[in-house]
């Protein structure tokens, strides 16, 4: 999915990771300045976007920016604290782990904070949701793409032969959520996954046939053969691509895996 839309807009990148710059690289495309932030600038290169370090930030703001918040809940605090005012759109990117128990999920399932994990990612969306702008919360599967997934777990005997069901989004498709998310007005909590959950050894033997290897020696993970593992959950994401008008490029680990690589 592409879209077109004013060369003006301003776009701050907070965490510029695995899908920050393919975001970043979608809005440079379209010729909108990016700024993205990281600890250590050195470490870090996306051509035609500014580069600074977090603790920058407020040297950097600018009214009327549209902020991609992808920092996970253990990185640096209070990251939105500067832009009070100053944003006008704020993307958070959060997790399925949300969810917690729930074994089957779409955009009417609550939020379940039992666990860990789940419970800081929901604290940090109920920052951004208490904040003057205009939000969103995209909640993703697990993300693969070029040298990240199951493919790449399987070229190094690390795969799973597990029964349980795991969702996924390849990191293109959720960066165009994630460019037309930060350019509509839709707000609340989306889940986003592809078409295809599936077991984790359906995705190993679909990797076996296609590198051309044995399937044998990977970890069968016994824990996950339990009655309703907590993790054995089948994500629908169809719902924010109808609100956002998107198409998934890779609507099945059966197109994205050969894809990736």
């Amino acid at each position: 999915m592409s879209l077109s839309y004013h060369s003006g807009l301003n776009i701050l990148i907070l965490g510029c990771g695995y899908t920050g710059r393919r975001v970043a690289e979608r809005f440079l495309a379209q010729g909108a300045h990016v700024t993205v932030s990281t600890r250590d600038p050195a470490r870090l290169v996306v051509p035609g976007a500014a580069v600074i370090r977090t603790g920058d930030m407020p040297a950097h703001a600018q009214p009327g920016m549209l902020v991609l918040h992808s920092v996970p809940p253990e990185g640096p605090q209070d990251l939105l604290a500067p832009w009070q005012g100053i944003a006008t759109r704020v993307v958070y990117l959060s997790s399925t782990a949300v969810y917690g128990h729930h074994l089957v999920v779409d955009e009417n399932t609550p939020a379940d904070a039992s666990t860990g994990p789940g419970a800081e990612r929901l604290a940090v969306e109920q920052t951004v949701a208490a904040g003057p702008w205009s939000w969103l919360v995209l909640r993703p599967a697990a993300i693969y793409g070029p040298a990240r997934g199951a493919q790449e777990a399987f070229k190094r005997g690390t795969h799973s032969l597990s029964e349980q069901f795991v969702s996924r989004i390849h990191v293109d498709d959720l960066a165009a959520h994630v460019e037309a998310a930060l350019v509509s007005n839709l707000s609340g909590t989306w889940p986003v996954a592809d078409e295809e959950p599936s077991t984790a050894l359906a995705v190993s033997e679909f990797c076996a046939r296609l590198l051309h290897m044995p399937i044998s020696g990977g970890p069968r993970d016994e824990a996950a053969r339990a009655p309703r593992p907590p993790n054995n959950r089948r994500v629908d994401g169809s719902g924010v691509r109808r609100a956002l008008g998107i198409r998934l490029e890779y609507p099945s680990y059966r197109t994205g895996i050969p894809a990736s690589l």
